[in-house]
């Protein structure tokens, strides 16, 4: 009862394709390849201006807290 034979699975492909039509699938799957071809792209494009991005660092000396701009307290 718990698995589903393959004529189980013929009749939900067959209830799919009536539903949606093949012309709808696959747009649907060239939609599915755009979007992780963009996102492929994205992530490649963040490593390159991760590598191309200048280190900063603080060269001769400690860096000095900022001063506290709460209201109420007095800066001392």
């Amino acid at each position: 009862m718990g698995s589903l034979s393959i004529w189980h699975w013929i009749v939900v492909i067959a209830v799919v394709l009536l539903l949606f039509g093949r012309g709808k699938i696959s747009d649907l799957m060239g939609d599915v390849a755009q979007g992780i071809k963009a996102f492929k792209k994205g992530m490649k494009d963040d490593d390159v201006a991760e590598k191309t991005e200048p280190v900063k660092s603080i060269e001769g000396g400690t860096a000095q807290p900022a001063p506290r701009t709460d209201v109420g307290s007095k800066a001392v």
